[in-house]
């Protein structure tokens, strides 16, 4: 398989990881209680094909990423993963404030999706 060609499937597991932490964080979001056994279960497939994709990546060789469309393939991956960690940590941050409030869902004012959006830019900025 070309360099190419597994920089390619690994940012598929990379979107398909991307795809179900947006899944989660709306649910968050929305229900404001953890997430079902089979979304925790499908993360944790991910996750190992995300392992085994990195395994992969690290035997090809160091030459390859000279090609500029293994480089713009790579540099795609690595801002997919970026977002992934984001996304991540905000999740992190809604279970926390789930089992903190014990799963009943708080009375707050509903914000506008451009005031949630500024919010986001402003966390990503400090």
């Amino acid at each position: 398989m070309t360099s190419l060609a597994t920089l390619q499937q690994h940012y598929q597991v990379c979107d398909d990881l991307h795809q179900l932490a947006l899944e989660e964080n709306r649910f968050l979001r929305q229900h404001q209680r953890p997430p079902s056994p089979p979304v925790l279960e499908r993360k944790r497939s991910l996750l190992e094909k995300l392992e085994a994709s990195l395994v992969v990546l690290r035997s090809l060789p160091a030459a390859s990423v000279r090609d500029p469309d293994t480089r713009r393939q790579l540099e795609d991956s690595r801002a997919r993963i970026l977002q992934i960690l984001q996304l991540d940590k905000e999740n992190e941050q809604l279970l926390l404030r789930c089992s903190l409030t014990g799963g009943r869902p708080n009375p707050a004012v509903p914000t506008s999706p451009s005031v949630s959006m500024l919010q986001r830019i402003y966390a990503r900025c400090t």
